[in-house]
């Protein structure tokens, strides 16, 4: 019985081995087949081609699901983890404001202590347009917008011109439906400022770049790099305590401010009457002999 099994198993072995080999060369010659009829565009071969892709789709799902989950988790997390760093941060800052708000409300109380001691008279509370930028006039020696409110809007020449953060400029020219605010920036404004917390006097002046300097501080004045600029209202174009900018810079040359108001972003400017009596041939040089020069 060994025998025969034996002489069975010499005669089948190289059988199976080669119906190896050709099955891989059947499928090969397949593979190339199915490939030379697919760019034939035969329609038997797209018809199969289509039904093993729907066949096989909902597998493809199944075992994309548990990579999807894993995705999804992963993301979580770190948006787990970025939300617990944000409000963290959220809650200094809101700490930090309360310390503010208290600190505003002492000094508030204070000032108007102080202004009952001295017999002031109340800030009155100016009259507000709020107008949009539609031109924009800068160039090499103007720096200046165009307003869409004039006259008929209750807009008079020599209001401040405000943005959310600060002082933008003044009105210097009014039509019936437009005015030109003419900006810090530009090489004839001339604004008294305080400096800092000493409130140092200076003259805040344009020079058509984007950083206009102070002139005119008196002798021994320490100015610092953070020092804020606001305004003094001497010479009565501006009331007293307009937020203006901060010293950003300290040479031998110049002592630059850079402005509270964003240059690149004038989209709208508010235009605020105080009632105080403009006088802009003192507050703006003469801008007709500089430009001369």
């Amino acid at each position: 019985m060994n025998k025969r099994i034996g002489a069975i198993s010499h005669v089948t072995t190289p059988v199976q081995a080669w119906l190896h080999g050709s099955a891989y060369a059947v499928l090969i010659v397949v593979a190339i087949a199915l490939i030379i009829l697919a760019k034939t565009g035969n329609v038997g071969v797209e018809r199969v081609r289509t039904a093993v892709v729907d066949g096989v789709s909902p597998l493809m799902e199944i075992a994309n699901r548990p990579v999807v989950m894993i995705s999804d988790t992963i993301e979580t997390a770190q948006n787990y983890v970025a939300l617990k760093s944000e409000n963290e941060e959220l809650r200094r800052q809101n700490e930090n404001l309360r310390r503010w708000q208290i600190t505003a409300a002492k000094l508030q109380g204070e000032n108007a202590s102080l202004r009952g001691m001295l017999n002031l008279a109340p800030t009155r509370a100016p009259n507000v347009t709020t107008a949009m930028v539609v031109a924009d006039q800068g160039g090499s020696f103007v720096r200046s917008v165009v307003v869409n409110a004039g006259s008929l809007d209750g807009i008079t020449k020599g209001q401040a011109a405000m943005t959310g953060l600060g002082l933008a400029g003044r009105v210097a020219e009014v039509g019936r439906h437009s005015s030109r605010v003419i900006l810090l920036t530009d090489l004839s404004s001339r604004i008294p400022v305080f400096v800092g917390a000493s409130r140092s006097r200076a003259i805040l002046a344009g020079d058509n770049s984007p950083s206009p300097s102070l002139l005119y501080l008196d002798e021994g004045t320490n100015v610092k790099v953070g020092d804020a600029i606001y305004t003094s209202g001497q010479g009565g174009g501006f009331v007293a305590g307009l937020p203006v900018g901060v010293v950003h810079s300290l040479t031998d040359v110049a002592i630059k401010v850079r402005p509270y108001a964003d240059w690149g972003h004038l989209e709208f400017l508010r235009l605020e009457d105080y009632g105080l009596k403009q006088n802009l041939d003192i507050l703006y040089s003469d801008s007709g002999a500089e430009r001369q020069k």
